[in-house]
């Protein structure tokens, strides 16, 4: 018979005291109370002692969010988006669910769908800098993409540096200095003009290494009357323009997941514009704290250009450096 069992039935049958039994056991009369209470509440299972597991777990999600967890990683990989950890967690915040990132993550390694990186560098160790208000600079950049019918295209896409707001993308074939000028204009009339602009050296955005033959273009002469600041970024260094370099690859990922891929420019075009909403208004931003672009252009007041002025083009140039440095993690 069991220690447990011998008190208890020492005081419901013998007719002992709790006291009695306790000094019987060799142990306090605390424990032989509560035996005797449970066994008149629960009969014959107080004999045994309870279960040690716990009556819940913090750290494993019910079924339903667990399934969530994998089902929206999978829907937004398919569909080219974002699809991480804290992506993942967003979104299940908007259906009303609170997740830890670190739960998300054990989720995901479970089902197969992430592979742990221990050696990975953690994301606190990158240092980026970014415009401290809205259109304080736009970044300018092109980039090529083939149709499906095999053709050759190319997208035009200005950024706001502060927000990574994707103020205009466009589909041509090709490029051109009057089409960098007009879209140039048509989205500065459209959102305010920024107080500086940031593009590489190619011909449709400067022609300050033409050996002085032609003059400026006609981005140039605009940024001039305005008085906005044009600044290059170094020959051979296209990650100076790293925010609208990295836009481009999410939008060709999210282009190359499209079924069926768009076969003239028109179709591009209307592909365009279905990312450029999702990115600009319900696309998280690590970098903006989770905040859409939508939301971080819209928050401050803009910034405006400086004054005109229509000096000549500086002999030499100055590599690229913005107020705000911010630690992304």
């Amino acid at each position: 018979m069991s220690k447990r069992r011998s008190i208890i039935l020492s005081v419901s049958v013998e007719g002992l005291s709790q006291a009695e039994a306790a000094r019987r056991s060799e142990g306090s009369e605390a424990p032989v109370a509560r035996r005797v209470a449970r066994c008149r509440v629960e009969g014959v299972v107080a004999f045994e002692p309870r279960s040690r597991r716990p009556h819940a777990s913090p750290t494993k999600g019910c079924d339903v969010v667990s399934e969530r967890i994998v089902n929206l990683r999978v829907e937004l990989a398919k569909r080219g988006l974002d699809a991480g950890p804290a992506t993942v967690r967003w979104h299940l915040s908007n259906e009303g669910h609170t997740v830890s990132i670190s739960t998300i993550r054990r989720r995901l390694v479970a089902a197969g769908l992430i592979q742990p990186e221990p050696k990975k560098r953690p994301r606190s160790s990158y240092v980026r800098f970014a415009a401290e208000l809205p259109n304080q600079c736009w970044q300018s950049d092109v980039t090529h993409y083939r149709l499906a019918e095999g053709a050759d295209s190319e997208i035009l896409a200005w950024l706001d540096d502060h927000s990574r707001y994707a103020l205009s993308v466009t589909a041509h074939r090709p490029v051109t200095g009057d089409i960098v000028a007009d879209t140039f204009n048509h989205t500065g009339t459209d959102q305010g003009f920024p107080a500086s602009v940031l593009t590489d050296n190619a011909f449709i955005y400067t022609t300050r290494f033409a050996g002085g033959r032609g003059g400026r273009n006609r981005l140039e002469t605009r940024l001039a009357i305005l008085g906005i600041e044009h600044k290059h970024s170094r020959p051979n260094h296209p990650t100076t323009c790293g925010k609208v370099e990295r836009f481009h690859q999410t939008l060709k990922k999210w282009l190359t997941a499209q079924h069926p891929q768009p076969a003239d420019l028109n179709q591009l075009q209307a592909f365009i514009d279905d990312f450029v909403d999702e990115y600009n208004h319900r696309r998280p931003h690590t970098s903006l704290g989770r905040a859409t672009p939508a939301i971080a252009y819209r928050r401050l007041p803009k910034t405006t250009p400086a004054g005109s002025g229509a000096g000549p083009h500086s002999v030499s140039y100055t590599h690229l450096t913005l107020p705000t440095k911010v630690l992304v993690g």
